[in-house]
């Protein structure tokens, strides 16, 4: 391609969120020689998956950069609780019941994770970081032909080809790669919910946990984060974003101060304009498939969830861990079809499936609203179950770690970190 930089990878991950950055930490201790390319040249994402589940928190763990990632700010949390009207606990689920180490849910700004998996790449040989990047095309030959790389276009507009043997999708729910790839997203609309998000300025004031409150129809979730901050996720009708800013701010803070009263001073002191709020479509999808020859998706690329339960950000980062040794086996044979990094999907998929399933009951036992004093009345016994019996023990462990709990094929690295780079 004339004018065009051309630049040669065993494997492009497009996409530096914590799976692909995380994929390609463990492909270059494997010896992998790996480029990265992300659109964005800051880590910027107040509201993108902060709560790591303990599954997250032992592939991190692996990788060795969970603890230096928590040393530069992090919140525990000791579980999820629901609430109605202040009053009464609909759901409590403790994970102190869960064994130490990954006792716990933890509140970690996302920039401060994906700096230290950067920081972790750029320690080791055969990484390049195309930052500022976006991507413009596959390379293939014709249409549905392998693929064979990617085409960039950086921060001058200028054309860079990465050639690659495989190329990851981890670009996210609206990823360019599968779309490139003729993969269809599998959308599908399974909440009746949109959400939008926000942080308050809060020294003192601890949740201790992730908290959802429910009162006069309303359902607002909160939990800490560092430092010294509230993060506020407040539910809305899908698809009524538009009305809300209408009605004004004065309506809004005194809609989420019903919910919240608690917390009222700070809403009336620091909730002044639409602009600090964060419109987040909840929609689910489940992609057919997760492959093509030369091409694999994976994260949010592959299957997205909704925001109950903390779940996307985990299933990502389990998502990286599986993928690893599958591609690692197919780049050792030389053969990188889409029969070859099959296994991968069979292994995630149902996991994939079994949240989306679990999601939707969560959302209509849990969030839905109504019922009257004996939807009421099952609610509250439902949750004193799962709090005083192995019942609950259960179900947080399949929330924490998920269906299919795994760690870090370290066994398979062959590279040790050089001297970070200056």
């Amino acid at each position: 391609m004339r004018g065009t930089e051309v630049r040669e990878s065993d494997v492009c991950v497009v996409g530096a969120g914590p799976a692909g950055l995380a994929l390609t930490l463990m492909l270059l201790r494997s010896g992998v020689r790996t480029t990265l390319v992300e659109r964005a040249t800051a880590f910027r994402r107040d509201f993108h998956g902060e709560i790591l589940q303990p599954g997250g928190q032992r592939v991190l763990d692996d990788l060795g950069v969970l603890a230096p990632a928590r040393r530069r700010g992090s919140r525990v949390l000791d579980g999820f609780q629901v609430v109605q009207d202040e009053r009464r606990l609909l759901l409590d689920i403790d994970y102190r019941r869960l064994p130490a180490p990954y006792d716990h849910l933890l509140a970690l700004p996302q920039p401060f994770l994906l700096g230290e998996l950067l920081d972790a790449c750029r320690a080791l040989p055969g990484f390049t970081y195309l930052e500022g990047h976006r991507l413009a095309s596959l390379v293939e030959k014709r249409p549905g032909a392998p693929v064979t790389g990617v085409v960039t276009r950086g921060p001058d507009h200028a054309p860079t080809e990465v050639r690659a043997r495989v190329v990851v999708g981890a670009d996210g729910r609206y990823s360019k790669t599968r779309a490139l790839a003729g993969i269809a997203a599998g959308r599908s609309e399974a909440f009746a919910q949109d959400a939008v998000w926000f942080s308050l300025h809060a020294p003192g004031r601890t949740t201790g946990r992730v908290r959802v409150h429910r009162a006069g129809g309303s359902v607002v979730l909160v939990h800490e984060s560092h430092p010294d901050r509230l993060r506020v996720g407040w539910t809305l009708p899908h698809g009524s974003w538009r009305d809300v800013v209408a009605r004004g701010m004065t309506d809004v803070r005194r809609e989420l101060t019903r919910t919240l009263p608690q917390f009222a001073d700070l809403l009336h002191e620091q909730l002044s304009s639409p602009a600090q709020l964060t419109l987040l479509d909840v929609f689910a999808s489940h992609a057919e498939d997760w492959a093509r020859d030369g091409l694999v998706l994976l994260g949010d690329a592959a299957h997205t969830h909704g925001p109950v339960g903390a779940q996307g950000v985990n299933l990502a980062l389990q998502d990286a861990a599986a993928l690893h040794p599958v591609l690692v086996d197919a780049l050792n044979a030389g053969q990188v079809s889409r029969e070859r990094l099959a296994p991968y999907q069979r292994r995630r998929s149902p996991v994939a499936q079994a949240v989306h399933r679990m999601q939707r009951v969560q959302t209509g036992a849990v969030f839905g609203a109504g019922g009257g004093p004996l939807a009421d009345f099952a609610r509250t016994w439902a949750a004193a179950a799962v709090g005083r019996t192995p019942v609950g023990a259960r179900i947080a462990r399949r929330v924490a770690h998920g269906t299919d709990p795994l760690g870090v094929r370290t066994d398979l690295f062959t590279v040790r970190p050089a001297a970070a780079k200056v």
